[in-house]
């Protein structure tokens, strides 16, 4: 992307509370929303550089206008909010104003009167400003389809602002999104009802809006409306019950209201041809009144990375579980009774995007289902491409999908007899699509699962390092006549990256192709767990540093999110909420460290083995780098050769300090550091 401009932060459904930390509300969780509110305004306040404004979508209270408790939790707000020193744009949610008007709402519903008490709390429930040439459009949608007097203001207000934007950009914010799902679905407690909806996504598909936030749902969303890109944001205080759904393993606290790694906020960097908007995990950090911040000469800083932005697109992760699911979301209670309701689960997408993941190898049901494949094409325009795996040669139906959907290259699974009846159809597919073709040899008997009493069923695709020279005459000879591109290879667990790219490196100098790496992380017995996190963040380091020494060999990790059951169950990127793992953080914090496109100069490589301890260094522009993993005395030992006082980072942390003082502080645990010299 084009030159960065500028930085602001949006923020949704802070609940304010009338009390610090007691509330009217019958979940322990809500009596945090104050302290949590007020963390995350102090840490943007603190943020350097800091963000020019920030915006919040509404819900700013917990007690609605006719509560007596509203005012005082007005003035808790307006409290954690007054030394902030960037503006605070408001605009009214439904606690704010009244919830939206149908005849089923069991709350007190949006008029006149509680209008004029929010415009004399917070100023004008909907208005504009302007910077740097980006127009930024706040509008109230509890108005919409209220029949009160100030709907049409408003309509004929938004159009006029849309009017007479005049080539500059136009960003919208609203508390209720359009929709959740599709923009024809039944209208609920989460959505604009219609007309009001068809009448709002025709003005966000005007030319010049780009960028739409909401709230209100407490959970991430993001879809495409014409060209603009549409946000729906989490809450800073709690998570909306219903939406836990999406889970295959039981809520983490109070039935998934206090599950607070989907808590959190928006960071959006706008840029002279775009914009990235960065989702900030606040864990459900707290600041208490009269509590000081923390200390720690290591306190960790925000490192954020994107696929807009991240320059490590050679490195990626497998996409085996459904990355993009719809379902149907239980009628709970409360304000869902009526009928379920569906949504999509997006939070597979939103930890690629923390970790600005550019690669991801999926199945080719993806490409053939029209709904996934539809969230292809949007996640390859927003920087991410695709392995696109099969069965065979690929089906002649998915040729003329693979430009739009970011398919960088399709992965042909063939044994050795089948790769040579299907040399015609890969190399029509290799025309007719634009993609690369990867051969993946498929081994379906495996000696080694065989003890003489016990029988695995086990298929495993690609080639060893070993089988690579052994069929070198054959893959040279495929490339050659244009049949594939490069083949896949399989590294087990426990093989060295170190080693394995070594081999690599020698194998290219003969044969000039593209070979595609799939890391396993699944262990040798497909009944017992591997869930080695620190090994894993450890690989997910080394990984990416080798990537950026070549440009032939695309390294995968199987796979991204952990399987819990099943066969080779196994910690990966992500567990089964989500949430990231160790490796995950290890990748966001490379990415935010390395995001020009210099190449990898390895140095000295070490790799101990067993111990999985080791150091790389390597030199990026013009700096000297050394990547350290290990743990107890055998990390202590690298930091002393490698780093004895250099600046070191915790890449699973993303603590940074003096390398002695890392030594003084921490323990004798698994780490995986950066060092600077």
């Amino acid at each position: 992307m084009k030159r960065a401009l500028f930085t602001f932060a949006v923020v949704a459904d802070t609940h304010v509370n009338e009390a610090e930390t007691s509330t009217t509300s019958p979940y322990e969780t809500n009596r945090w929303n104050n302290p949590r509110a007020r963390h995350v305004f102090r840490e943007i306040a603190a943020m350097d550089p800091a963000p020019d404004f920030v915006i919040h979508l509404g819900d700013i209270v917990h007690p609605v206008p006719s509560l007596p408790e509203f005012d005082v939790a007005v003035a808790h707000f307006r409290d954690m909010t007054a030394d902030m020193p960037m503006p605070v744009h408001l605009l009214p949610g439904n606690h704010d104003v009244g919830d939206k008007r149908i005849d089923w709402m069991p709350a007190d519903q949006v008029c006149d009167d509680y209008l004029l008490k929010y415009r004399a709390a917070f100023g004008d429930d909907f208005h504009a400003f302007e910077a740097q040439g980006v127009r930024f459009v706040m509008i109230n949608s509890l108005l919409l389809n209220s029949g009160l007097a100030d709907e049409q203001r408003q309509r004929e207000w938004l159009e006029a602002q849309i009017d007479t934007a005049a080539g500059r950009r136009v960003f919208l914010f609203m508390h209720y999104p359009p929709y959740v799902h599709k923009r024809d679905e039944r209208g609920s407690y989460d959505n604009v009802d219609e007309p009001a909806r068809s009448w709002l996504l025709g003005q966000i598909e005007r030319p010049g809006v780009e960028a739409v936030f909401a709230g209100h749902v407490h959970n991430f969303w993001y879809d495409r409306v014409g060209t603009a890109e549409f946000y729906m944001l989490p809450s800073t205080a709690f998570l909306r019950h219903d939406y836990t759904e999406f889970y295959r393993v039981a809520p983490a606290t109070e039935f998934g209201r206090g599950d607070a790694a989907k808590f959190g906020y928006f960071l959006v960097d706008v840029h002279e041809d775009g914009h990235v908007a960065h989702p900030i995990r606040t864990m459900g950090a707290m600041q208490v009144v009269g509590e000081d911040g923390p200390s720690d000469p290591l306190r960790p800083s925000r490192l954020l990375a994107h696929p807009k932005t991240a320059r490590f697109e050679r490195v990626g992760v497998e996409l085996r579980h459904p990355w993009a699911e719809t379902q149907q979301i239980t009628a709970t209670g409360g304000v869902q009774e009526f009928g379920r309701k569906w949504a999509r689960n997006d939070y597979p997408l939103l930890a690629l995007w923390e970790m600005g993941a550019r690669l991801a190898k999926t199945t080719d049901q993806d490409l053939l289902d029209d709904a996934t494949r539809e969230r292809m094409n949007q996640a390859a325009a927003g920087g991410l491409r695709f392995v696109v795996t099969s069965l065979g040669a690929p089906l002649p139906a998915l040729h003329g999908y693979a430009r739009a959907a970011g398919v960088r290259a399709f992965e042909a699974n063939l044994t050795l007899a089948g790769f040579e009846r299907a040399r015609d159809a890969l190399r029509t597919a290799r025309e007719r699509s634009g993609a690369k073709i990867l051969f993946s040899k498929l081994l379906s008997y495996d000696p080694s699962q065989f003890d003489g009493t016990h029988f695995a069923h086990v298929i495993k695709a690609g080639f060893t390092l070993d089988e690579l020279q052994a069929h070198v005459g054959l893959i040279r000879e495929a490339c050659a006549a244009k049949v594939i591109d490069g083949v896949s290879v399989r590294l087990e667990d426990g093989a060295s990256l170190l080693e394995a790219a070594r081999r690599l490196e020698t194998f290219l100098g003969s044969v000039p192709c593209e070979l595609l790496v799939s890391i396993k992380l699944a262990g040798q017995n497909a009944a017992r767990v591997r869930d080695d996190d620190a090994r894993t963040a450890a690989l997910a380091a080394q990984a990416m540093v080798l990537s950026r020494a070549g440009e032939r060999v695309q390294w995968v990790f199987d796979t991204f999110m952990d399987v819990d059951r099943g066969y080779y169950p196994r910690h990966a990127f992500i567990d089964r909420r989500f949430d990231p793992r160790p490796a995950a953080h290890v990748f966001t914090a490379l990415n935010a460290c390395f995001p020009d496109e210099d190449r990898f100069v390895l140095g000295e490589a070490v790799d101990a083995g067993e111990s999985a301890c080791g150091a790389i260094e390597f030199t990026a522009g013009p700096g000297r780098f050394a990547l350290i993993w290990g743990n107890g005395e055998a990390l202590e030992a690298w930091l002393l050769e490698f780093a004895p006082d250099a600046m070191v980072r915790d890449l699973c942390t993303h603590e940074a300090g003096r390398s002695s003082r890392w030594r003084q502080l921490r323990g004798s645990g698994p780490a995986v550091l950066l060092v600077s010299h």
